[in-house]
């Protein structure tokens, strides 16, 4: 139901990559090498904080060849409602952590002709993998890569090193930015799109895309939001018999958790559509932020992703 089999970790080694950005190395604690993943995959890491357990997407940036340890990067948001904060200020080397096995929402198509890798920010995690699969399978791809200067660019120098003249970067202080409309068209029939990073680097490269001519199925992005806080409101799971409350800095999912009901998710991040759950009642009005229901699902009011959304108001009644 939940997120599958855990997997105990310890921190082996921890990299300051950029100011704002450190890439942890995670090992089994028993020693046994770490499942096969393919690129754009992600594990939720589980994190025990003093007052809650919280638990956090992160993409996969690589796996040693050995298999002994996975890389993940952290970005520290200035809005965290704690896992970021916790991973840059509580973790050390030695710490120990669970992730869950690794799940790809993001994978590459293994048809296209040729690939556009497309990064902002901390975007950059699950670009870093696939540009490395792609090198390894002798296949055409570019990346192209926005941040905010040098200094803020995570994995940058690694990335030019490792892929050439196949990396573009691009720097706001430069007043540098992805030219869409040069790019995307004139591509090779088959080629396929990736893109990952702040909302409106991704709705502006999808919406290039489109007016290009690209068909949706060769557009490809990922999404993981946080989710929100908000004022806190009561939180009755019908089928459970469980009352609860939702705090201002908690999720919906994590409450429900945190109440002892093992509810059913994947990507924690408003992808996947696994915390899909049915709203019996709510005396309020429900806030949808996920990417996944559409317009009419969100307006009909009679279902919720539980990993990102909330309720406005006093009490909110799920089929759980």
């Amino acid at each position: 139901m939940s997120g599958g089999v855990e997997i105990p970790v310890r921190v082996v080694a921890i990299e300051q990559a950029t100011p704002t950005v450190k890439r942890f190395s995670l090992a089994a604690r028993d020693g046994a090498p770490l499942p096969l993943y393919s690129a754009g995959a992600h594990v939720v890491v589980a994190m025990d904080a003093a007052d809650r357990r919280i638990k956090n997407p992160y993409s996969l940036i690589d796996r040693s060849p050995d298999g002994s340890t996975y890389r993940i990067g952290v970005l520290r948001t200035q809005q965290s409602r704690g896992g970021s904060a916790f991973m840059h200020e509580q973790v050390a080397v030695g710490s120990e952590l669970t992730i869950t096995m690794p799940v790809n929402l993001f994978p590459l198509n293994r048809t296209g002709r040729k690939h556009l890798l497309i990064a902002g920010g901390i975007g950059v995690t699950p670009i870093y993998a696939m540009a490395e699969e792609l090198a390894r399978q002798s296949v055409a791809y570019e990346i192209h890569y926005a941040m905010r200067d040098s200094a803020h660019g995570a994995f940058a120098d690694e990335l030019v090193a490792r892929h050439g003249d196949r990396v573009r970067l691009y720097r706001d202080d430069c007043q540098e930015v992805i030219a869409v409309d040069r790019i995307l068209p004139n591509q090779p029939l088959g080629t396929h799109l990736y893109v990952c990073g702040p909302e409106g680097m991704i709705n502006a490269i999808l919406a290039g895309g489109r007016a290009a001519g690209w068909p949706e199925e060769n557009l490809h992005a990922e999404r993981f939001l946080a989710p929100p806080g908000g004022s806190p409101f009561a939180l009755r799971l019908a089928k459970a018999g469980i009352t609860t409350e939702v705090r201002a800095d908690q999720s919906l999912l994590e409450a429900i958790e945190a109440a002892g009901v093992d509810a059913a998710f994947l990507c924690r991040g408003g992808a996947c559509g696994q915390c899909e759950t049915r709203v019996v009642s709510a005396d309020g009005e429900l806030v949808h932020n996920d990417h996944f229901l559409s317009d009419d699902e969100k307006a009909s009011g009679a279902k919720i992703m539980t990993c990102v959304s909330r309720l406005k108001g006093r009490e909110l009644v799920l089929d759980l």
